[in-house]
């Protein structure tokens, strides 16, 4: 009865699901005021795969306010934004650009995208950033992923 009761105990208490398991996923936010309202990102290095989900929770569609997530080092992640921008639309982005380590689409008011990528392209504790590069968004659009 006791092994009863306390294993009863510890599942009502959430630990037998979620003590040991690791969060592979993130949901970020931007907005017409030129944000991503997450500025971190914690990555699970022993996650498989990680996804990223970007939300844009304003209302001004792709060609006005769009935005992207598009994750460098951080060394990279300005002249990634600059030349991505020179690019233009669709994806604000050099085709084939190595220092891009993942991207979703750019995308407009309401509307949601997703990217997944495997972590262990990653170094723990290396130095990443995530950024928008929908022309001159970089500047406030920046964010930290920090892998452990």
């Amino acid at each position: 009865m006791r092994w009863i009761l306390g294993t009863a105990l510890i599942a009502s208490c959430g630990f037998a699901t979620t003590a040991w398991s690791q969060e592979c996923a993130a949901t970020v936010d931007s907005n017409d005021q030129m944000q991503f309202v997450q500025k971190e990102i914690t990555v699970d290095s022993s996650c498989e795969s990680f996804t990223v989900t970007l939300r844009h929770i304003g209302s001004l569609p792709v060609g006005t306010m769009g935005h992207n997530w598009v994750l460098t080092k951080t060394s990279d992640y300005q002249a990634v934004a600059l030349e991505g921008g020179a690019k233009g639309a669709p994806d604000y982005l050099v085709p084939d650009d190595a220092r891009v380590l993942a991207a979703t689409d750019t995308i407009g008011g309401g509307q949601e995208t997703s990217v997944s990528f495997d972590p262990s392209i990653l170094e723990v504790g290396g130095d990443y950033s995530y950024v928008c590069t929908f022309p001159g968004h970089f500047a406030l659009m920046v964010g930290k992923l920090i892998v452990q």
